[in-house]
């Protein structure tokens, strides 16, 4: 047989590079910012998230994308989202090694810095699975501000055994955390949300309440619970609402359905619905965006997070930019460095 042509100048697949002991850049900022500890981690991390079968989970992920089903065969509503399981060899790499606790779990200098920049290898491999990561990770300091609420779920996300079995939280080995802030009217502008939220019976801090509204945007809806801001008589106000009530029942929590969107497609992103949804009030009544993002610190780490996935060197799965310059990466782990001093 005749072939057509030779194949030249095309670079070879980059696998089996360490995305962290090859980065001399990385390497170096991590020493910099106090984080030189968890070399051993990382350099484990960045050799197996740049190993061809972390590459592969990151292809498979995106081209099987989630599947909603919204009833189960007999009619009966389930609100489920299914995954391919590669998405989930995924979570359970980057929860095994603490990408979504490391700074709560290690009360060490630069423990912020360590976790920066495994969300940036992740980032290169497969950029969908970061999000649910990242705002488990958030979401810590927010419960802080009602201890009661944090007793019950802090060990749970402080567990490095990823769980993605459609149980109560009771029953699992750990949990992830989603967040609901922006509706159609809104986006953006949360005080401009309708999703209202009234006692079940007491008002006040730690208190149980019933949602009742809409988020146009919510990633990843096959989270265990989710901060959600919803309107009280005082104002925007933040609420812990579980997938599964505390009797073990299913929450009304309703996929509407998943949104078609540019990027990554492993993630599932969603359109979801409260009809009555049991929430907790975390904090008080109408200090719902400073609780989710500013007294609750939630804001700086996703804003870190979002830094490092923008300015990550991208594998074709993830569709990140490429070719970071230095000062960029410089200026997200110095965010990462100021969020444990704030921390």
């Amino acid at each position: 047989m005749t072939e057509t042509h030779l194949v030249t100048n095309q670079s070879e697949p980059l696998v089996g590079h360490n995305l962290f002991s090859q980065d001399r850049v990385l390497f170096d900022l991590v020493n910099r910012y106090g984080g030189d500890w968890s070399i051993a981690q990382l350099t484990a991390f960045g050799l197996t998230m740049g190993s061809q079968e972390a590459i592969d989970w990151a292809c498979q992920a995106n081209e099987n994308q989630p599947v909603l089903k919204t009833h189960d065969r007999f009619g009966h509503r389930v609100d489920m989202v299914e995954f391919h399981p590669a998405y989930h060899n995924l979570m359970q790499t980057s929860i095994q090694y603490g990408l979504h606790n490391l700074p709560w779990k290690e009360n060490k200098d630069g423990a912020h810095v360590a976790r920066a920049a495994m969300l940036y290898m992740a980032f290169q491999n497969e950029a969908g699975h970061c999000c649910p990561i990242s705002m488990t990770y958030s979401v810590i300091p927010a419960l802080r501000k009602q201890p009661d609420i944090a007793a019950r779920w802090e060990a749970l996300i402080l567990s490095n055994e990823y769980d993605g079995r459609f149980l109560p939280a009771s029953q699992k080995k750990g949990v992830t955390f989603g967040m609901g802030m922006t509706e159609k009217q809104g986006g953006s502008d949360v005080r401009a949300n309708t999703t209202r939220a009234v006692p079940a019976a007491e008002a006040g801090p730690g208190k149980e309440y019933k949602l009742t509204g809409h988020k146009w945007f919510c990633s990843a809806p096959m989270s265990d619970a989710f901060l959600i801001l919803a309107q009280t008589d005082k104002g925007v106000s933040c609420f812990l609402v579980p997938r599964f009530k505390e009797d073990g029942s299913k929450n009304s929590l309703r996929i509407q359905r998943l949104k078609e969107k540019l990027g990554n497609k492993s993630n599932a992103s969603s359109e979801l619905e409260f009809v009555d949804a049991q929430g907790f009030l975390i904090g008080q009544e109408g200090r719902g965006v400073g609780h989710h993002h500013r007294d609750g610190q939630s804001h700086p780490p996703r804003l870190h997070a979002g830094r490092l996935g923008s300015h990550a060197p991208g594998h074709p799965a993830s569709n990140q930019p490429c070719s970071p310059p230095q000062r960029l990466r410089q200026e997200a782990y110095r965010s990462a460095a100021h969020a444990q001093c704030a921390g």
